[in-house]
Order: C-alpha cells, then structure tokens, then sequence
C-alpha cells in the first residue's frame, strides 16, 4: 500500500496546546499567592466565592478567563481588593501594602501630614525607637516554636508570655475553629485585633507568641511592627510539618496528598511579610529545643543590649 505524504498528520494538524495570555498566567500567580498567604485551600476559596474548583484552578493556571464578577467573588473570598487581584501596583511588595493600610482612607489634611513626615525622614537621620524593645513578638509559621521558645524566653527576661491565640479565644468566648466557622475571618480579625492591643497597652515587658496567620492582615501586622521588636522564627518545612503533627494537629492541611506542597506554597506566600521582622532565627538549625533556646537567648539579648 502507498502512503501519500498528504495521509500523514503534520505538526500543523496536531492540535496545540491553548496558548496563555501573560495577563491571565499573571493573575492566576496572584491568586494563588493570596490564597497561600492566607492559608487557604482550593476548595475553601471556591466555596467562598460560589464558582466550581475546577474553574478556580483554572484561574489559577491562567487558562480560564472569568467574569469580572467571578474575580469580584474571588477577590472577597480572599478578603482583599479587586485591585489587587488585577496587579494593583501598590500591592506589588509588602512595603506597599502596609503604607497603603496606613494611608487608606485618610483625609488630604492626613495625607498631608504623611507627605511632609517621610519627607523629613527622608531628609534627616533618624533615631531608633527604643519603645519597642522589651515587647518581643515571636512571628512565624505553625511548628517554629513560638509557643515552647517564647515561654522561656519569657521565663529568663522575667516578662510576661502571651499566647495570642488563646487571648483571642478568650475574646470570642470560643476557639480559633469556631470563630472562622460561625463568624468568618473578619470578625477573627477583629478579635484579633483587639487582643493584640490589650497586650500592647498592659504589658510593657511581655514576650508575644502571635498566630501564623496574623501577617496576612496589613492593620494588624502594621501594629506589631510599631509596638513590638518582632523575631521571625524559622523552620525548614518537614519541621513545620513533622512538629505539628507532633501536636497533634495538622491543621488547615489534614488529610491532605498535597500537604507538604501546600505548607511550602504557605511559606512562601508569607514570606516577604515574615522577612519584615527585626530579628531571624532559624530553630532548624538548632539539634534540640535547649540547643535553640540558648541561641536564641543570646540573639535577643545582644539585641535588647544594643539598644539600649
């Protein structure tokens, strides 16, 4: 039998792969990161935002292209502006977004004022600000050992040691779980909020043990940085992971094949704001929790000596 050339199929006559819009590969990247950076599932977002997770995910990779009022649904299940989903430029870095918090809504008066401050900032040598030294706050992901090294270090200093998590929960008169389940991440933000000052304004020595998640809210994060000398405390992720599980919780990741993805994807979506803090401490590099502590120890006070 005879083939003719025109019988056999061409590169042409293969069908190709959609091509993406960088626009579209861009906002996907986006969402993404937002979702991470909060903490959040595919699903979770999905539901939130009434679209299918098949159509999320395809947002996501930047094959499909949705509705602005899809984006609209998804931007509030992630509890942040349309803007920034579209690539608002003051969004782009952590920097941006905490000025942008401050500003926000401010009368041309404040805005004024602002202009004129950093204007001299800019202009002048400017002095530390020594209030913050002796209010420690512990940042970080879940499983860095906020909770263990922060009472200790508490213990040494003679400060007191708060776990804001159960602050919160003392708040609401419920736990974290609870609060997200019947009143959303808004009313826990608020909460939130309102503990966090109740620590500032009682203790002035005190060493804070603050909640994975509290660097996603700009306000918030804004605050701690005014009040508090921050110290990020660093994990490699299979010790985040294998600590938490330790706890037994494998919270938001339970039951998860992709946990692991999902805990790096985390991190990394958090980790321009963790990078804020004044100190970095990495427990991973650290044999055992006493090996840690006396590292630690000794970094928080040539710290608070310096500063002095």
């Amino acid at each position: 039998m005879t083939v003719e050339l025109t019988d056999i199929p061409s590169r042409a006559d293969t069908p190709a792969e959609p091509q993406r819009h960088p626009f579209l590969v861009a906002l996907g990247e986006r969402v993404r990161t937002l979702r991470a950076r909060r903490g959040l599932t595919r699903k979770a977002v999905a539901q939130a935002a009434d679209v299918s997770e098949r159509h999320l995910a395809n947002l996501e990779y930047g094959t499909g292209n949705a509705s602005i009022l899809v984006l609209l649904q998804v931007a509030q299940a992630l509890h942040c502006e349309l803007s920034e989903l579209l690539g608002d430029i003051t969004t782009s870095s952590p920097e941006w977004l905490l000025i942008r918090e401050l500003l926000e809504h401010r009368s041309e008066a404040d805005l004024r004022r602002a202009r004129t401050a950093l204007s001299d900032l800019f202009h002048a040598p400017g002095g530390a600000d020594r209030a913050r030294t002796t209010r420690l706050a512990l940042i970080g992901l879940r499983g860095a050992g906020k909770s263990a090294l922060g009472q200790r270090l508490a213990q040494d200093l003679g400060y007191a040691f708060i776990e804001l998590s159960r602050e919160i929960e003392q708040f609401a008169g419920c736990s974290i779980n609870e609060i997200h389940n019947l009143y959303g991440t808004n009313a826990y933000r608020r909460y939130e909020r309102r503990a966090l000052e109740e620590a500032i304004q009682i203790y002035p020595e005190v060493v804070i043990a603050t909640p994975g998640g509290l660097v996603a809210d700009a306000a918030n994060f804004n605050l701690l940085l005014q009040h508090c000398t921050t110290i990020w405390l660093q994990a490699d992720p299979s010790d985040h992971m294998a600590r938490v599980a330790a706890q037994g919780d494998m919270r938001p990741m339970a039951a998860s094949p992709e946990a692991m993805e999902d805990l790096k994807r985390i991190l990394a979506g958090r980790s321009a704001f963790y990078a804020k803090a004044d100190l970095r401490f990495d427990t991973s590099d650290h044999g055992t929790e006493d090996a840690a502590f006396r590292a630690l120890r000794e970094q928080v006070h040539a710290a608070i000596k310096h500063a002095k």
